[in-house]
C-alpha cells in the first residue's frame, strides 16, 4: 500500500490532539499549578518561552502560527481536556506558535521540569503526551509556516547553509526565494535590505539577522542558551551522533546529570543517511534524520541539557573533574567527559573544491539538495553504504545518478542489499576505477565535471556533485589535551592506555563511537558503545577519589 500523502494533522489527528479524561487530568494535577486567563489574553507568544504544558479545564484557546506580514493562521482550537504545547515545552525552548484565550479559561500549568517528571512517573499517560508533542512538531515541520523565515536566492550557498542547519536541527522554518517570491520581496523592501546583504533571517521574536552563522541563529531562536558555569555535571558528552545520544539517554535515565555539546547539529553522519534498512528493529527502514531525532527527543525527555551548536575547544582539569571551554568564553564543568565527536567528512584533493561547496558540492542528500537537482544528472563519489543510500534516494528525485568508485566495483565495500538495489535502478550508472580530475564553473556554480578511468578522460555537463568518500576522526580539538591518539588520529582506549575498555589516557575521560580507535563504524555499534560506557562512568564515579553520581549541583 502506498504511503498516505495527507498531512499528519489529518491522518493522526486524535493522537496529535488527544482529549484527556477526568481520571487522566487528576493524575496530571499533582505536577501542575492552577491558573486562569481572561478572554483575549495572549497565553503563549511565538518566539517567547511558554510557562510549560497547559492543561485546559474550561474555556477555549486558539492555537495559531504566524504566516508573514502580520497574518496568523489557526492550527487548532483547544477546549476542556486538551493541552497546549509541543516539543519546545519539553526543554523550555521558545514557542513556535501562539495561544490566545477566546473566552475565560481555567487551567493548570506543568513546568518543563515537572513535565519530564510526568513522563517518568506516569508511563502510559506520559507516552500519550510525548507522542502528541512529537506529532505536533512533525505537523509544524510539514506546514512550513512556523519558525524563522530564511530569505535569499534559492541556490545561494549561505541560503542553503541556513536551511540545512534548521532542517538538521529539527526546526520548522520557511524559505522564501528573494528572486521570485512576492512575500520575500515585500519583506526586503519593508526592512530596506540591500540585495547584496542577502540572505536574511527573520526570527520568531521579530529580530532580523543578516546572513548569520549557525551559532548566532541558534541563540536567536532559543536553541542555544547560556551555560551556567556554577553547575558541575556528572558527565559532559562531546558529540550528538548515535554514540553520544545513546550515552546521554542511558546516563540521564540512570540518574546522572548530563550535558551534550555538538558544534553542528544532532545526528552526526548517521543523520545524513537517506534510509537505514539494516538497523535492528526497523524492517521497513528509517531515515537517519528520523532515527536521530527520536534519540534527541528521548534524551531531552530524561532531562539532558543540549548545547547545540557549540564547539568544545579545550579539555582542562578542574577541582571536581574537568572543564570544557566552549564558544563565547563559556565553560562546562563535569566530573567525567565522554568523547563522541565522531568524524568529519573527507574532501576531494582538488584545488578549487571550496569554491563550489555549499552550492554545487554536497555532503548530504536531503530534500533540500534534491530540490536543487530535480530533473538533472548528478554525480556521486563513494562506494560505501552511505553512498549507496544516497544514490538510491537521489535516483528517485533526479534524472540520472552517475556513481564514481575508485575501486573495481561496489561489492567489496557496500552491503549486498544496497548493491542489488542500485543495480536494479535504471537511472543509476556505476563507473568503476574512476577519479575526478577537475571541477569547472564560475560564480560558485558547477558547470562541468572531468574524470578519468581506464577508458580515458570524460567531461560531462553536471552541475551537482555529492561526496561520500569516508571521514577522518574529529579530534583536532584534542591537540593540546594530553589525550593519546593513534597514528590516524583516532582516540586510543583500553588496556594499552587505561584500565577500562573505553577509558582514554586521561582518567575519567572516555571515548566511544567512530572517534575511538578500533571501533566498528556502524550505527548499531555506536549506540552499543554509548550504552556500554555508562557502566564505566558509574564505576569511575564510585571510586574513592571520585565524587559519586548525583543530580547536577552547584560548585
Amino acid at each position: 500500500m502506498a504511503p498516505s500523502t495527507q498531512p499528519i494533522a489529518v491522518t493522526r489527528r486524535d493522537q496529535m490532539f488527544p482529549i484527556l479524561g477526568d481520571a487522566d487530568i487528576e493524575r496530571m494535577r499533582r505536577f501542575g499549578e492552577a491558573t486562569s486567563y481572561e478572554a483575549g489574553e495572549h497565553i503563549v507568544t511565538a518566539g517567547a518561552v511558554a510557562p510549560g504544558l497547559i492543561v485546559i479545564l474550561s474555556g477555549t484557546v486558539d492555537i495559531t502560527q504566524d504566516v508573514g506580514l502580520g497574518r496568523r493562521e489557526t492550527i487548532v482550537t483547544h477546549g476542556p481536556g486538551n493541552f497546549i504545547g509541543e516539543l519546545a515545552q519539553l526543554s523550555s525552548r521558545p514557542s513556535l506558535v501562539n495561544a490566545e484565550a477566546i473566552e475565560p479559561v481555567e487551567a493548570f500549568v506543568i513546568p518543563s521540569q515537572r513535565l519530564r517528571d510526568l513522563m517518568v512517573q506516569e508511563a502510559s499517560l506520559g507516552e500519550r503526551v510525548m507522542r502528541a508533542l512529537i506529532l505536533r512538531r512533525v505537523g509544524l515541520l510539514e506546514s512550513g509556516s512556523s519558525g524563522p523565515v530564511v530569505i535569499g536566492p534559492a541556490g545561494n550557498g549561505d541560503t542553503l547553509r541556513l536551511q540545512g542547519f534548521l532542517r538538521r536541527s529539527g526546526q520548522p522554518h520557511r524559505a522564501l526565494d528573494s528572486d521570485s517570491d512576492p512575500c520575500a520581496k515585500t519583506l526586503i523592501e519593508h526592512f530596506h535590505v540591500d540585495p547584496h546583504h542577502l540572505p536574511i533571517v527573520l526570527c520568531p521574536n521579530g529580530k532580523l539577522m543578516h546572513n548569520p552563522g549557525e551559532t548566532e541563529l541558534a541563540r536567536c531562536i532559543g536553541l542555544l542558551r547560556p551555560i551556567d558555569p556554577d553547575i558541575v555535571y556528572d558527565v559532559a558528552i562531546v558529540g550528538a551522533g548515535p554514540a553520544g545520544l545513546a550515552a546521554a539517554v542511558y546516563a540521564a535515565s540512570e540518574g546522572l546529570s548530563t550535558i551534550v555539546l555538538d558544534c553542528r547539529a544532532f545526528g552526526g553522519q548517521a543523520g545524513a543517511s537517506a534510509r537505514i534498512e539494516n538497523y535492528l528493529g526497523f524492517p521497513t527502514g528509517i531515515t537517519g534524520m528520523a532515527l536521530m531525532a527520536r534519540a534527541y527527543n528521548q534524551a531531552q525527555k530524561f532531562g539532558v541539557e543540549m548545547v547545540i551548536p557549540d564547539e568544545a575547544k579545550l579539555l582542562g582539569a578542574a577541582s571536581e573533574g574537568y572543564t570544557l571551554a566552549v564558544g563565547d568564553g563559556e565553560s562546562v564543568n563535569a566530573r567525567t567527559v565522554v568523547i563522541a565527536s565522531g568524524a568529519r567528512y573527507r574532501r576531494l584533493d582538488i584545488a578549487n573544491l571550496a569554491e563550489f561547496e555549499g552550492t554545487s558540492v554536497h555532503y548530504w542528500a536531503s530534500p533540500i539538495e534534491a530540490r536543487l537537482c530535480a530533473g538533472q544528472e548528478v554525480a556521486l563519489v563513494g562506494a560505501g553504504n552511505s553512498a549507496g543510500q544516497a544514490a538510491v534516494y537521489l535516483a528517485s528525485q533526479v534524472r540520472k545518478v552517475t556513481m564514481l568508485a575508485r575501486r573495481g566495483g561496489l561489492r567489496e565495500t557496500m552491503s549486498r542489499y544496497l548493491v542489488e538495489r542500485i543495480e536494479a535502478q535504471p537511472n543509476i550508472e556505476v563507473l568503476a576505477e574512476t577519479e575526478i580530475e577537475a571541477l569547472e564553473g564560475e560564480g560558485g556554480n558547477l558547470a562541468r565535471l572531468r574524470w578519468r578511468n581506464r577508458d580515458g578522460v570524460e567531461t560531462r555537463p553536471i552541475q551537482h556533485l555529492f561526496l561520500f568518500i569516508g571521514a577522518d576522526p574529529n579530534t583536532d580539538w584534542l591537540a593540546e589535551c594530553n589525550v593519546a591518539l593513534d597514528a590516524k588520529g583516532f582516540v586510543r582506549t583500553g588496556a594499552d592506555v587505561a584500565a577500562g575498555l573505553m577509558e582514554t589516557s586521561r582518567s575519567g575521560v572516555f571515548a566511544i563511537g567512530d572517534v575511538r580507535s578500533g571501533s566498528v563504524k556502524r550505527v548499531a555499534a555506536a549506540v552499543g558503545e554509548g550504552a556500554q560506557v555508562v557502566a564505566a562512568l558509574h564505576a569511575y564515579l564510585a571510586r574513592p577519589n571520585a565524587a559519586g553520581p548525583e543530580l547536577a549541583r552547584r560548585a
